[in-house]
């Protein structure tokens, strides 16, 4: 089957536009699980009202698994941010609006980021020592267990901004419901791979606009960078290795 456009390609996926619909087509190899709970994810999510395609299908085309959804017109708030840098803190203060709208949502059904966390460091067993495991799970279980929508990959590549200023969030293969300081540590490293400066001041602007203390968000980078070191990027261990060990343990 041929569509109208590639939109994207990522190493495990193909991303197409085809008339008013994006299709994502899984290679074969995928986790069948995976495409369904990702689909599964993305419904529940949608139900809350916040501002996302809707899924339309999923289907196997070709001898592949897909998950079809609308197709949002625009660019990315990434792209509009490197093209329009004298804006940046204005799309900036756009971008924590909609991470804060987000959390501010619950989504019952969605997995426990807690729990999820908990078994990708336990999976860790030959990236990181049993000791280090033993206190990320520690300091896992301490913090406050919350019930807000955390979206687990949030950053400006993941929004879409439509022709008439509205934002389009996509990419809920990650979503669960749990604390969303965590949410923000994600994103404070996401953007931290790329420019320290920026994340800073994303977080920052995090911290103020829903009153959290800076160090509270601090405390989970060690378990967040643990938990992204399961997706093996040889580019990011060594970053994410990094952060793990940043704070001591008490």
């Amino acid at each position: 089957m041929t569509f109208e456009k590639v939109l994207a390609e990522r190493k495990d996926k193909v991303i197409y536009k085809d008339g008013d619909t994006t299709i994502k087509v899984f290679d074969s190899n995928y986790p069948k699980s995976d495409i369904l709970n990702e689909a599964l994810n993305h419904a529940r999510v949608e139900e809350t009202g916040l501002p996302i395609p809707a899924i339309k299908a999923v289907s196997v085309i070709d001898g592949k698994w897909a998950i079809s959804i609308e197709y949002v017109e625009g660019k990315t708030l990434e792209k509009i941010m490197e093209e329009d840098p004298d804006n940046f803190d204005k799309y900036l203060e756009q971008f924590v609006d909609l991470q804060l709208m987000v959390q501010s949502k619950k989504a019952p059904l969605l997995n426990k980021l807690k729990d999820k966390m908990n078994r990708k460091i336990s999976s860790l067993s030959n990236e990181i020592d049993a000791t280090t495991r033993y206190e990320l799970h520690t300091r896992l279980e301490s913090m406050p267990k919350h019930d807000k929508v955390c979206h687990g990959d949030f950053n400006p590549s993941n929004i879409i901004v439509a022709p008439d200023g509205s934002m389009h969030i996509l990419d809920w293969s990650h979503a669960t419901q749990g604390n969303a300081s965590a949410d923000a540590a994600r994103t404070y490293l996401l953007f931290a791979l790329k420019d320290k400066t920026v994340a800073d001041k994303y977080l920052d602007l995090f911290c103020k606009k829903s009153d959290t203390a800076k160090q509270y968000v601090q405390q989970w980078l060690p378990i967040v960078a643990a938990s992204q070191l399961v997706k093996h990027r040889p580019e990011e261990e060594d970053f994410l290795k990094t952060w793990i060990n940043v704070i001591d343990y008490q």
